[in-house]
């Protein structure tokens, strides 16, 4: 029976390194039966066919080799939604939701501004939960990457936003400015000697995590090409490496003498977002 599994001795043994182990053989078991969590909970007499059991006995053994789990079941919840993701892409962050609540705050303060761009769009997930929150948003997400925006076209159609979202495969930005009023971006932002340390590797795309030498590479070279892009009234909301704060800080204020420049700390306290305002 499929309950059984989440008792099992084996799987105990196998995830008793992880936290949470019996909510992981829960997701994996709802993954290999293709239902959802609560239907397999409420029906323990299902079984589980050879195909099936060695199937999961697979994700159990790649999970144990610490390949992470959005990964084994393409899937990964960000903002309420749900979002495909694959090696091609990062796994969206929960820390990452605070810069879409603080898109969202200005934008609705700002009812005429309905034009932002996602620079590195990844998954897709802060642009489509952007426009998925305010409806007469349209965004425009770029990535270097072919394959990461595949996945993120995938995104778009399954949430029905691909009509406020276009995708353009370029370096940061297009190379015709358009005008702009809101600017997110998520960049690699781990200098490179640090890559080692980050949780995921070798399973996430080193291009989506390596900030070159000082971790500020992209986001310096965005700070200087954006301008061109930017309404008179303007929001850029960058994500940053917890121990590169204060040097992000000072980079912006950098480029953007004249904005009202802040540094934001996440809910475990730790430097996160940068967020410039052009008034």
């Amino acid at each position: 029976m499929a309950n059984d599994f989440l008792s099992d001795r084996t799987i105990r043994g196998q995830l008793k390194e992880i936290e949470q182990p019996h909510q992981i053989a829960l997701v994996l078991l709802a993954h290999v039966l293709q239902c959802p969590k609560t239907w397999l909970l409420a029906h323990p007499e299902v079984h589980l066919s050879k195909t099936q059991a060695d199937y999961l006995e697979g994700l159990l053994q790649r999970l144990e080799a610490g390949e992470p789990l959005p990964y084994l079941v393409g899937k990964q919840e960000f903002f309420g939604l749900e979002f495909e993701v694959n090696p091609s892409v990062l796994i969206p962050r929960p820390e990452t939701e605070m810069l879409v609540e603080a898109a969202l705050e200005w934008l609705q303060a700002h009812p005429s501004a309905r034009k932002g761009i996602d620079v590195g769009t990844g998954s897709g997930c802060i642009a489509i939960s952007l426009v998925s929150k305010c409806p007469d948003l349209h965004m425009l997400a770029t990535d270097i990457s072919p394959a990461a925006l595949e996945v993120a076209k995938r995104n778009a159609q399954k949430h029905n936003t691909s009509d406020r979202v276009s995708f353009i495969l370029c370096d940061l930005l297009p190379e015709n400015p358009q005008t702009i009023d809101l600017v997110c971006a998520n960049l690699p932002y781990i200098p490179t000697d640090k890559l080692i340390e980050a949780n995921s590797l070798p399973w996430e795309p080193s291009l989506a995590l390596n900030g070159g030498d000082s971790g500020l590479d992209l986001i310096s070279k965005l700070l200087e090409k954006v301008p061109a892009f930017l309404s008179r009234q303007a929001l850029i909301l960058l994500e940053t490496e917890a121990t590169l704060g204060a040097q992000t800080l000072q980079l912006a204020k950098t480029f953007f003498p004249e904005a009202d420049v802040s540094l934001h700390k996440d809910l475990f306290d730790r430097d996160r977002m940068i967020r410039i305002e052009l008034k």
